[in-house]
């Protein structure tokens, strides 16, 4: 399946995108997180686009994902520092991505909440069916997320809500920090104790524990309910996780006990899903605490930031006054500059020459072309106050103000400055809207420009998955197609190698199904593929054989050494017929994607081992000597040349005995040997008319005590060592 995750690489999801892998499925991230330079181990691409982003749908498309995990709660992109900003970002960026995907109409969409939607305040366990109340900003915002996904669910859209109860897991960077086993840890280092309740029950969920859970969500064919909660079900006290953590840190930490006589803390049932998923813990708390605290002592400087804070405050400060002072610099000039004006003005009053030229307003209109209408009626209150000091020189205030020219004057000056500064600011305006525009379209381009270089790089990636790669549905049916050249008794021989080839083992066995109960050896390709022996009771077997029954591809998971690591059974009108069994498979390809190459392979497989054995029955009588069970010469020569062939590319062991008869007890000797035989072996003529035994899958030794068991019954024969044909 195509899964498409959507949140920080954090290590909540390289848990997550290593299940996934492990199972063969084809992973994508989608995350606001800026590139790095460097790419996600086992990701088959990582997009970089904010979920609010209009490009999301093309993403969507070029992916078409059966499953979209929204990490949610659990998402370190979302600073919840400045909640108000945050949740807006968190709601829109959910919303885009849930309309866009459902808008496909395929695939499932599942959102990670956390018991943050709950308040403190009770001790009972919270059920899906009980209404969230959350205290903080940011459960507010995640149960404003579970509302959304509710209502696209009952659109009949395939939406899956997820709850899960305190999530905690290894601490690697310092966004994992926002645990309560990480603030215990923080408080233990910073103030050397952790004050802590005996009332106060938690239960506490391991992250890796969590990913089993969501991935059984992911591949579940269908699900009851819209809501599910995911809980350990193991219960302890704040005290004693308090306890797990001082055991795990370097230095000494004392654990007070606070008095407290309330429940606080939240605790959520996972009664629904257990029952319709089942569900297994693997991780206690009790341990893995204390050594998630061991490593946060040892490397406390990577999550402790009191330094860093101080710095930020300095840095905070020389920002704001740097910005004080760029927005002073116009003032400034602006201050400057009315001098030389002033000056100017005062020189003209009285010249020939400049009387005429009014100072005043080429100020102020130089600053409203340059700064804008602000800075023009900055400049024209400089100049009316320059204006009136200068008429003050030969006339008292108050005839300045009862002069209409003085009136006229400023109004002249105002209409003028203010009129440049507003066209002014009016083109500044333009051309940053235009900017703006220029910049959304050129971005708009550049990611159009990346979704098409990855899509182009899929496509040259499956393309060459297709015609080059050994498990291509092409490369399948070319290798397993090939054993239509051998002939009809060596088709099962051949398809232990082919099997060995396609699979990437050196050990796999063939076995055949002699009854109901035991299975004989035909080929294998290694002394490891023949440790179950000639003759194996599969019906006992319980743990491999109740899976074939079921029609299904076995995986040794918790690698017993007494069964295979897979194995298939090749059916026929619901009759077991063959058992094919691999050894040799590292445990990171023992997943479900080689399960269904397997499955594939066997296929291909049985219609050649189908159309051999119809010709073989086709040509029943002609192969034995009448009246007998005696093989003809032609027909037990080329049984023999098999074998023998492919003892000689060890695929399998036998034994050729020569039997001494005369020509008029012939049948009755054929008689004899037929039941002293195994139905694997077989009775023929060569030419000259000797009889020959052919023991399949017999040793040297086996067969030197095969032939002292026929002396006992008077059948003389010997061994044939020599290949003679």
């Amino acid at each position: 399946m195509n899964i498409l995750l959507v949140g920080n690489a954090g290590n909540f999801m390289r848990l997550m995108i290593n299940r996934l892998n492990k199972e063969g499925h084809r992973v994508f991230v989608l995350t606001e997180e800026p590139k790095k330079g460097y790419s996600l181990k086992k990701v088959f691409e990582v997009y970089h686009f904010s979920y609010e982003d209009a490009c999301v749908r093309e993403v969507l498309e070029s992916i078409m994902p059966q499953v979209v995990v929204f990490l949610g709660a659990y998402d370190h992109n979302f600073s919840w520092n400045r909640v108000e900003n945050t949740a807006a970002s968190y709601a829109a960026g959910l919303t885009n991505i849930l309309m866009n995907y459902t808008a496909l109409k395929k695939g499932r969409f599942v959102y990670l909440s956390s018991e943050s939607v709950f308040g403190g305040g009770s001790a009972q366990f919270m059920t899906e069916d009980d209404p969230t109340g959350a205290y903080s900003k940011k459960g507010q915002a995640i149960a404003i997320g579970e509302d959304i996904c509710k209502n696209y669910a009952r659109m009949g859209n395939d939406v899956v809500i997820l709850r899960l109860d305190h999530l905690y897991g290894e601490i690697r960077k310092k966004e994992d920090t926002d645990t309560i086993c990480a603030d215990m840890c923080l408080e233990a280092v910073q103030t050397g104790e952790i004050i802590a309740s005996q009332n106060e029950k938690i239960m506490l969920l391991h992250e890796a524990d969590a990913v089993e859970f969501i991935y059984q969500i992911m591949v579940a064919k269908d699900h009851k309910h819209t809501l599910y909660q995911l809980s350990s079900g193991e219960k302890m006290s704040r005290y004693e996780l308090a306890q797990a953590v001082a055991a795990g840190m370097e230095n000494e930490v004392s654990i007070v006990e606070e008095e407290n006589k309330k429940y606080r803390e939240v605790m959520l049932s996972g009664k629904r899903y257990d029952e319709e998923f089942g569900s297994r813990v693997l991780h206690h708390a009790e341990t893995d605490v204390e050594k998630i605290a061991a490593y946060f002592s040892r490397h406390v400087s990577e999550f402790t930031d009191a330094g860093q804070k101080k710095g930020y405050l300095f840095r905070r400060l020389g920002s704001r006054t740097k910005e004080i002072i760029t927005n002073l610099i116009p003032f400034m000039e602006n201050l400057i500059c009315f001098i030389p004006f002033f000056m100017l003005n005062n020189r003209a009053v009285g010249s020939e020459y400049f009387q005429n030229i009014d100072f005043y307003l080429l100020y102020v209109l130089l600053f409203a072309l340059v700064y804008g209408q602000q800075q023009a009626t900055f400049s024209a209150l400089l100049a009316v106050a320059g204006y009136c000091f200068r008429q003050m020189y030969h006339r008292s205030g108050f005839d300045v103000m009862l002069d209409y020219n003085t009136y006229v004057w400023i109004a002249q000056l105002l209409i003028l400055g203010l009129a440049v500064g507003y066209l002014r600011d009016q083109l500044r305006a333009m051309r940053e809207e235009q900017r703006h525009e220029v910049s959304y379209l050129t971005k708009q381009l550049d990611d159009i420009s990346d979704i098409n270089v990855s899509n182009v790089r899929v496509k040259e990636i499956l393309a060459n998955q297709i015609v080059n790669q050994n498990d291509s549905f092409g490369k399948l049916y070319e290798i397993t197609s090939s054993l239509e050249q051998y002939e009809p008794c060596e088709v099962l021989f051949y398809a232990a190698e082919v099997l060995a080839k396609l699979m990437g083992s050196k050990d796999v066995a063939i076995y055949t199904v002699a009854n109901r109960s035991y299975a004989r050896l035909f080929s294998a390709t290694s002394e490891k593929a023949r440790s179950l022996g000639n003759s194996i009771n599969y019906s006992e077997m319980d743990a491999m054989y109740t899976v074939l029954a079921g029609k299904k591809v076995y995986i040794n998971k918790n690698m017993d050494e007494r069964y295979p690591l897979m194995a298939n059974a090749i059916y026929s009108e619901d009759e077991m017929q063959l058992i094919l069994m691999i050894w040799g498979i590292p445990w990171e390809r023992m997943t479900l994607g080689q399960a269904n190459m397997l499955t594939v392979i066997g296929y291909l497989i049985q219609n050649a081992v189908v159309r051999a054995n119809r010709y073989i029955s086709a040509l029943e009588q002609q192969r034995y000597i009448k009246g007998t069970n005696i093989l003809e010469p032609e027909a037990f020569l080329a049984l023999v040349k098999a074998y023998l062939n492919a003892r000689d590319k060890g695929l399998t062991q036998c034994a050729l005995l020569s039997v001494d008869t005369k020509e008029n007890d012939r049948d009755e000797v054929g008689k004899r040997l037929i039941k002293l035989l195994r139905q694997s072996d077989y009775v023929g003529e060569l030419e000259g008319g000797k009889m020959y035994a052919l023991l399949a899958n017999t040793s040297a030794k086996d067969a030197t005590m095969v032939r002292e068991r026929f002396e006992k019954e008077g059948v003389s024969c010997q061994i044939q060592e020599d290949v003679f044909v």
